[in-house]
This record gives structure tokens, C-alpha cells and sequence, in this order.
């Protein structure tokens, strides 16, 4: 039972590079699919002939649906265009998950050790310490993800490196503060993975009741399952931020939204209520997959950790010995000087 225990006392930093390159891998396998809702959301919902109009007046396409995104994508730009933009997303996605997981380590250990319980937390502190965790790791890797937005966003035309996008953000309206753009929405967004991990360990407890240790199968469908009762929850948010870090659409006429409510209300003004959840199709999809394949990675690497860990625990044990020993034979062999 020892044993089985070990992988609870891994620490911050380890639980959240596990996390991290759980996350890495599994944004890498699914990235078409994150570009694909990404481009889904920005979009305005107009009548058919409107669109049109629109289309061939500013060359700017429009997509019916994941399939049709996919195929005009890969038409227009071939395989490489299904990628645009991975790099600023792998750098985002892996620092945000790093944070997040680095800081739901501590909050979580000591919220444990004020509690003096070895009672795992109820629901709503779950909930509570995904949420501090969230807007602590939000605070420092928001920068990354309004990057990632606007080159996903952009047309191939106008698509620029990492740098060159950061800097136009930057000569924006809102200046430097413009690399935030979107945070109030973010900070109510940290309700996403809160919901997502305390509904991954509800989960735990109510179908692998008493488990330390998960197969990955079991890993996967605890991940998937969580992360799309979050998606589902908190979609409209989702693509009010999308609206919010991305650039405003031709209607506004270059006028940038100020907060998430406003692109909601702008949303439902011109597309109907419906249309806040647009996107829900990839988005659903992305989060099953991405989180199945995180928690899955992640609760292997974590292992790999506590391994690694003991194998040099041991080697350095057998270090000391052996210079315990040789220290110990040479005070035996050593000549005693006569004075």
C-alpha cells in the first residue's frame, strides 16, 4: 500500500512538467482542430447572399463547419495551413498548463495541511482551488495565448512570426496592456479547468474508487469525460475571449471590443443566442481528445518521475555505502605512527 501512495509525494515541479508535456503532446496530435474552432468563433453568421457579397468583395472566406473549414484550409494553404500558428499555441499551451499545474500543486497541498485531513476535498474546494490555481497561471501566460489568437486568426497573406505578431499587438490602441487583452474573461474563464479537474477527481473517486495508480485507458476517459462537461458549461465565455483577443470583425469597423460581455451582446445582436456556442463541434472534439491524451501522458510521466526519483535515491544510497565502507577499511588499515 507504501507503494501505491508514492505518486501523491511528487512535487510541484514535477507534477507540472508532467502536466506540461502531457499537454504538449496532446495540442501537437489535435492542433487542426484547435485552429478549426478557433476560426469558427471569430467568424460573423451571415444570410447566405450576404455572405457572399462579402466574400468576394474582401476575399475573406467563410466556413459552414468543421468539414468545410478543413477542406477550404487545406485547398487554400495545403497541410502547413492546418498548422498555422502551432508554435505560439505549443508555447502557450505549455506554459499555461505548467503554471496551472505547478500552482494546483501547492494550493491544493497546502489547503491539505490546513485541513489536517487526509479526506480528500470536497467538490466546491476542488472547484475553489482549480479556480486559484487557473487565475494565478492565467497571470503570466495570457500573453502567449493573445499572440496564439491573432495568427490563428490571421489570413495567410497576413500572417506573421511570434515576434512580429506580439509587436503589432503591441502598436495596437491599447498598447503593451494589449498582450492582456481579454484577461477579466480569462480570470472568469479559470472556471473551465476548475470544473474540468474537480470533475476529473469526483470522477476518480466515483468510478475508480480508492485508485492511486490509473491504467491509461482509465486516465483518458476520466480526462475526456471532465473536460467536456467544462466545455459544455463555459462555451459562450469561450468564444466571447476569442472575440475579445482577436482582431474585431468588419462590422465594427476596426473598433476593438472592451470586454467579453460586449462581444456577447454583439454576437447575439447579429447571429442569435445560438451562435455563442459556435465552434462547439471542434471545441468539444479538441477537449475530449486533448484532455483524454493529457491526463493519460500525464499520469505516465508522473510515474516516470517517481521511478527516476527512486533510481537515484537508491544509487545515491549505494554511493554512501560504498564510501561508508571504504572510509571504515582504510581507519582499519591505516598505520599507527609511533612518536
Amino acid at each position: 500500500m507504501a507503494a501505491h501512495s508514492k505518486p501523491a509525494q511528487l512535487g510541484p515541479w514535477g507534477k507540472a512538467t508532467a502536466g506540461a508535456a502531457g499537454a504538449a503532446f496532446a495540442n501537437v496530435l489535435v492542433y487542426p482542430l484547435d485552429l478549426i474552432k478557433t476560426k469558427l468563433q471569430v467568424q460573423v453568421k451571415k444570410s447566405a447572399d450576404v455572405e457572399k457579397q462579402e466574400a468576394t468583395a474582401s476575399n475573406e472566406v467563410h466556413y459552414k463547419g468543421t468539414w468545410d473549414a478543413l477542406t477550404k484550409i487545406k485547398n487554400a494553404e495545403g497541410i502547413a495551413g492546418l498548422y498555422a500558428g502551432m508554435n505560439g499555441a505549443l508555447l502557450g499551451v505549455t506554459s499555461s498548463n505548467f503554471a496551472y499545474f505547478y500552482w494546483y500543486s501547492i494550493v491544493r497541498t497546502l489547503y491539505l495541511q490546513y485541513q489536517k485531513s487526509d479526506a480528500h476535498p470536497s467538490t466546491a474546494a476542488e472547484l475553489s482551488l482549480g479556480a486559484v490555481a487557473g487565475a494565478l497561471g492565467q497571470l503570466f501566460t495570457i500573453p502567449v495565448a493573445v499572440v496564439t489568437t491573432r495568427q490563428q486568426t490571421q489570413s495567410k497573406e497576413d500572417r506573421k512570426g511570434i515576434i512580429d505578431t506580439a509587436r503589432e499587438v503591441v502598436e495596437g490602441e491599447d498598447g503593451i496592456t494589449g498582450l492582456w487583452r481579454g484577461l477579466k474573461a480569462s480570470l472568469v474563464l479559470v472556471v473551465n479547468p476548475a470544473i474540468t479537474y474537480g470533475a476529473y477527481e469526483r470522477l476518480k473517486d466515483i468510478l475508480f474508487p480508492g485508485k492511486n495508480t490509473l491504467k491509461p485507458w482509465e486516465a483518458f476517459l476520466l480526462g475526456a469525460l471532465s473536460k467536456s462537461i467544462a466545455t459544455i458549461v463555459t462555451q459562450p465565455l469561450i468564444v466571447a475571449k476569442v472575440g475579445l483577443q482577436s482582431k474585431p470583425p468588419a462590422a465594427r469597423n476596426g473598433k476593438p471590443f472592451k470586454s467579453f460581455v460586449e462581444v456577447m451582446e454583439f454576437i447575439v445582436k447579429n447571429e442569435g443566442a445560438l451562435s455563442l456556442f459556435k465552434g462547439i463541434g471542434p471545441q468539444l472534439l479538441k477537449g475530449f481528445l486533448v484532455q483524454g491524451i493529457l491526463m493519460m501522458t500525464k499520469e505516465r510521466v508522473e510515474l516516470m518521475f517517481i521511478l527516476f526519483m527512486r533510481f537515484l535515491s537508491k544509487l545515491r544510497s549505494q554511493q554512501l555505502g560504498k564510501a561508508a565502507a571504504l572510509a571504515a577499511a582504510a581507519k582499519v588499515t591505516s598505520p599507527v605512527i609511533a612518536k
